[in-house]
């Protein structure tokens, strides 16, 4: 068997599957992207102004520990036991393994193919073929193959590298919605955490005002039965008293579904999860915003829906190569032989590779409109690519636009409330004293308890959305970052904290 035949046919098929893909050129769509977030550092205060350098971030960078900036060593290992425990990872995981193995299955079509076999065949050749009259009887004959066949198709028009840069775009996808995943489960232990420090604090503060209330319950009706007031004063404080048990039954309740809420994400059964209560107050890290053509870069959703675009345009080119010829290249070689104890002997050898079986050319001629058909939904798929490219864009400037908002909302609100809650506790306490003194009625006292109740659990609560906003925002950014240079002087006593990169 001579191989130079062979040899020049492979080297032909891999020169002619060089040729151009037909795929139009990755071209994203157009945007409307504005040069700087609507709330951002024009509107912080004149001391934030310049703090931050500007953020250079790359989808393909680490997103990091960003969680680690609110200093709580018991959401470091919440999350730590999420990114192990996670059932939805886990599936996340499996997905990526997927698309993995579908590449895999695309890009085989494009190596040679190299199949073996063995057994017996029946054969009957027509008298024709060996130049004998017609209605000559000829026997047929069993004869005793044992072959290899090796394949190859040659790309001349891309058809095949296409669909691989399709499948190897759509693995690049699921890898990017892997991390957009990720980030989310991080992002929701983060804010479920945080929401359940926010609950310890209302139901500290709720337990404070019951014993508060308890104990003046108990003066008020030592001084009823020395008939010092009249039994209005002891209604109400009852009914005060009944109403902030009711308030603190319902805190410790909240506290209790946010906990079980954490054993879901961590992927365990609630009764084997168990957060400590805590009265320490969440860290408020700022965030550096960076410039919006950051968030394109770096946002893990962004990412794979522009992955998603692209290999849509690839399956475009795929599309557009079925309407072409196609060359299969084959051979056979092995041994054939009558008898079975002949089949291996070097004078039984025999190959084929020809027109019969090598080099078959494929041109499609009618085939029902089901190449136009499969071009038009490559067509539908890719403008609708295009449109969900365009969503998420939108959908991620807004959010970051939103928490912006919010954040500075709430920074805005904390020292309102902040000075509300000082007031009203001080106002608690004069009314304490006038009463005592004879000054005011019970009713002053219980109303300047309850105002400055709920003073305190409304700033509280502000900085509990403070603190969940946070993490929103770093979400809504695709992750955190590190500020390399020192920060500026400040009067703030609290030490700076950016997102870890």
């Amino acid at each position: 068997m001579k191989s130079a035949p062979i040899a020049l046919a492979v080297a032909a098929a891999f020169a002619l599957g060089a040729c151009k893909t037909l795929a139009p050129p990755d071209r994203l769509p157009e945007l409307d992207s504005p040069e700087a977030f609507k709330t951002a550092v024009e509107q912080l205060p004149e001391t934030e102004r310049g703090r931050w350098k500007v953020a250079e971030p790359k989808e393909g960078e680490a997103r990091g520990e960003w969680w680690k900036v609110f200093g709580d060593p018991v959401l470091d290992g919440l999350v730590a036991d999420t990114m192990a425990g996670s059932p939805t990872l886990a599936a996340a995981t499996a997905r990526v393994t997927q698309a993995r193995a579908v590449l895999g299955i695309t890009d085989a079509d494009r190596r040679v193919q190299l199949s073996a076999g063995a057994g017996p065949f029946n054969i009957r050749s027509s008298p024709g073929s060996l130049g004998l009259p017609p209605g000559t009887e000829l026997s047929s004959n069993t004869l005793w193959r044992a072959n290899a066949t090796i394949g190859y198709e040659i790309d001349l028009f891309g058809r095949l590298r296409d669909a691989s840069r399709g499948a190897r775009l759509d693995l690049e996808s699921s890898e990017a919605t892997f991390e957009s995943v990720k980030l989310a489960l991080q992002a929701d232990v983060a804010r479920t955490y945080l929401e359940l420090r926010e609950a310890d604090l209302d139901a500290q503060l709720l337990a404070d005002a019951h014993a508060l209330r308890a104990r003046a319950l108990a003066l008020v009706e030592k001084r009823f039965a020395a008939g010092a007031i009249a039994e209005f004063d002891v209604l109400r404080a009852r009914a005060d008293l009944a109403t902030t048990v009711a308030q603190h039954e319902a805190a410790v309740a909240r506290r209790g579904r946010l906990e079980n809420a954490i054993a879901v994400l961590v992927g365990r059964v609630p009764a084997r999860v168990s957060v400590e209560a805590s009265g320490r107050r969440a860290q408020i890290p700022r965030i550096p915003v960076g410039l919006p053509s950051s968030l394109l870069e770096r946002r893990p959703d962004i990412v794979a829906a522009q992955r998603t675009l692209f290999a849509n345009t690839a399956r475009i080119g795929a599309a557009k190569a079925a309407f072409y010829p196609s060359i299969n290249l084959t051979g056979t070689a092995g041994f054939e032989a009558r008898d079975i104890d002949d089949v291996f002997r070097w004078s039984s050898r025999s190959w084929i590779l020809g027109p019969f079986i090598g080099g078959l050319v494929n041109v499609p001629i009618l085939d029902g409109g089901r190449n136009k058909a499969r071009l038009q939904r490559a067509q539908a798929q890719y403008e609708e690519a295009v449109a969900n490219y365009r969503a998420v864009v939108l959908t991620g400037f807004g959010e970051v636009e939103d928490n912006l908002l919010g954040l500075r909302s709430l920074s805005l609100q904390q020292d309102a409330v902040a000075t509300a809650a000082a007031a009203a506790k001080r106002a608690a306490q004069l009314a304490q004293l006038r009463y005592d003194a004879g000054a005011s009625s019970f009713l002053d006292v219980l109303d300047a308890q309850r105002t400055a109740l709920d003073a305190q659990r409304e700033e509280n609560r502000v900085h509990g959305a403070r603190a969940t906003g946070t993490v929103a925002l770093i979400r809504a950014l695709g992750g955190g970052w590190t500020d390399p240079s020192p920060p500026a002087a400040s009067a703030d006593p609290a030490p700076d904290r950016t997102a870890a990169k």
